[in-house]
C-alpha cells in the first residue's frame, strides 16, 4: 500500500483493536469479513462505489451498512463501516484490508487461546508442502478446479492434524485466490501472524539442516541486526549447494553458492 492507503490501514487497524480485545467471537467476525468481502470483489461497480475518494464517508458507511447489516454481526458491520469511511489510494486496498481484517479475527482466536505459535507452522508447512508436490500445487492453484473442492481437499488433508484456524485460513488461501499465487498468500498470511506475535519471521533455504547451535546464532544475529524476535522457517534446498540464503518480508540475503556462480557468470560473460 501507499499513500493515503497507509494511514487508512493504519486507523482501521485501531478500530479493530477495540473489536478484536472486546467480548466476542472471533472466528464469527472473521466469517463474516470473508463473506463480505467476497461480496466486494465479486462487485466491481460497489468496489468502487465503496471506495470512491469523492464520496463523503458517511454515505460510504451508509451504504455499507445497508448491504450488509442484519447478515452479519455488529461487529463486522462496524469494522467494515471503518473501512469504507477510510481514504484508499487503490480500490483494491479496500479489499485487501477486508480481508486481512478476517485472517487477523482467527489469528486473534488462536492467540487468545494460546495456539497461535501452532497455527503460524502449520500454515509454514502446509505452503512448502504443496509447493513441493506439483500435482497438489496444480490442483491447488487450477482454475478449473471449483472453490469448494479446493476447499475439500485441504480438509482432508489436514484432517486431525491441524489448528481449526490454520484449516479455514488454509482453505480461504485456496478457495479465494483473488488473482494471486497460493505462495504469496501464504506469504501474507505469515506475516500477520509474525506481527501478531510482536515479531519478525525469517525464512531461511539450507542446502543441510541447521543445529540447534547454528540456528542459535543466526536468530541472535539477526536479533540484533533488527532489534525485535526473530522466529526462524527453515527450508532445505540441496539445490542452493551451500551457505544460506535468509529472506525477512521483501529483504533477502542470499550468500548461497549458487548466487554466488550466477553472479561470476554475468561477471565473466558481462550478461
Amino acid at each position: 500500500m501507499r499513500g493515503s492507503s497507509r494511514a487508512s490501514a493504519a486507523a482501521v487497524q485501531e478500530a479493530f483493536s477495540g473489536v478484536r480485545d472486546g467480548p466476542v467471537d472471533r472466528a464469527a467476525v472473521g466469517e463474516d469479513l470473508f463473506s463480505a468481502s467476497a461480496v466486494i470483489d465479486a462487485n466491481p461497480s460497489l468496489r468502487r462505489a465503496l471506495a470512491d475518494p469523492s464520496r463523503e464517508p458517511e454515505a460510504k458507511k451508509a451504504l455499507a451498512e445497508r448491504l450488509f447489516g442484519g447478515k452479519v454481526s455488529a461487529e463486522a458491520v462496524s469494522l467494515l463501516g471503518a473501512v469504507v469511511s477510510a481514504r484508499w489510494a487503490q480500490e483494491g486496498d479496500l479489499a485487501d484490508t477486508v480481508e486481512s481484517l478476517a485472517v487477523q479475527s482467527f489469528l486473534a482466536k488462536a492467540e487468545g487461546e494460546g495456539r497461535i505459535d501452532a497455527v503460524e507452522d502449520e500454515l509454514f508447512r502446509f505452503e512448502r508442502i504443496v509447493a513441493g508436490d506439483t500435482g497438489l500445487r496444480d490442483t491447488l492453484s487450477s482454475r478449473n478446479t471449483d472453490a469448494k473442492g479446493k476447499s475439500n481437499i485441504v480438509a482432508i488433508l489436514l484432517a486431525g492434524k491441524a489448528q481449526p484456524e490454520t484449516v479455514r485460513l488454509a482453505q480461504q488461501a485456496v478457495s479465494t485466490p483473488r488473482g494471486r499465487r497460493l505462495d504469496r498468500i501464504m506469504e501474507h498470511f505469515l506475516k500477520l501472524a509474525g506481527t501478531r506475535r510482536e515479531e519478525l519471521t525469517a525464512l531461511v533455504t539450507v542446502a543441510a539442516p541447521l543445529s540447534d547451535q547454528q540456528q542459535a546464532r543466526l536468530r541472535s544475529a539477526l536479533e540484533r541486526l533488527y532489534g525485535k524476535p526473530v522466529k526462524l522457517q527453515i527450508v532445505t534446498d540441496t539445490d542452493v549447494v551451500g551457505g544460506i540464503r535468509v529472506q525477512i518480508g521483501d529483504e533477502v540475503v542470499d550468500g548461497t553458492v549458487v548466487r554466488r556462480l550466477d553472479e561470476a557468470r554475468r561477471h565473466i560473460t558481462g550478461s
